[in-house]
């Protein structure tokens, strides 16, 4: 089997734990991940003030398409919300079947860009009502909906991880990096 592809799409302001939490979850399960920050920077600052080293330019990616792409939450999600990159590059994936993720207040991203637009989701309490008319909104911990993959914040970021693991390779690869980082389930 080819190796999985993930693509994170950051921006000053992103949520850290959203962020390495799945990103370390997805590369222990041998996906190969690109952190790429909209800034194009080889640094990323975090919403508390973290620098997280990137893998690529998002203008030397944008036009790659990934197994699956993956927005984490924090405020970083206004930007991201506004880039007409990030619509681009969600709306290709998403005409190609891939997985689309967001975590937190990342699923705004989503409504902005007009994605999978009355499929089931979650998201961070504060973007709920801005989006909850668009799609079938549930307060689960973490929503599966074919493609779309959603979570409520970073209390959830190593189920949404996991959740996505399992979405790209199966339960048993999921089960296999639970069962190493001790994770019960």
């Amino acid at each position: 089997m080819a190796t999985k592809t993930a693509l994170f799409i950051v921006a000053e302001g992103s949520e850290e734990l959203e962020l390495v939490a799945p990103v370390d979850i997805l590369r222990r399960a041998n996906v190969t991940v690109t952190i790429a920050d909209l800034a194009d920077s080889e640094y990323v600052k975090t919403k508390s003030n973290l620098l997280i080293k990137t893998d690529a330019k998002l203008k030397d990616v944008k036009n790659n398409i990934f197994d699956a792409v993956v927005i984490p939450g924090g405020p970083s999600h206004k930007v991201l919300s506004s880039a007409d990159v990030v619509g681009q590059i969600l709306l290709e994936h998403e005409k190609c079947g891939k997985v689309i993720a967001a975590i937190c207040a990342a699923p705004f991203v989503l409504f902005k860009h007009g994605i999978a637009k009355g499929k089931s989701l979650t998201s961070y309490p504060t973007v709920k009502s801005d989006i909850e008319c668009f799609y079938q909104y549930k307060e689960d911990s973490t929503v599966v909906d074919g493609n779309l993959v959603t979570s409520r914040g970073p209390a959830t970021a190593v189920e949404f991880g996991l959740t996505l693991v399992e979405v790209l390779l199966g339960n048993e690869e999921k089960v296999k990096v639970a069962k190493g980082i001790l994770y019960p389930l």
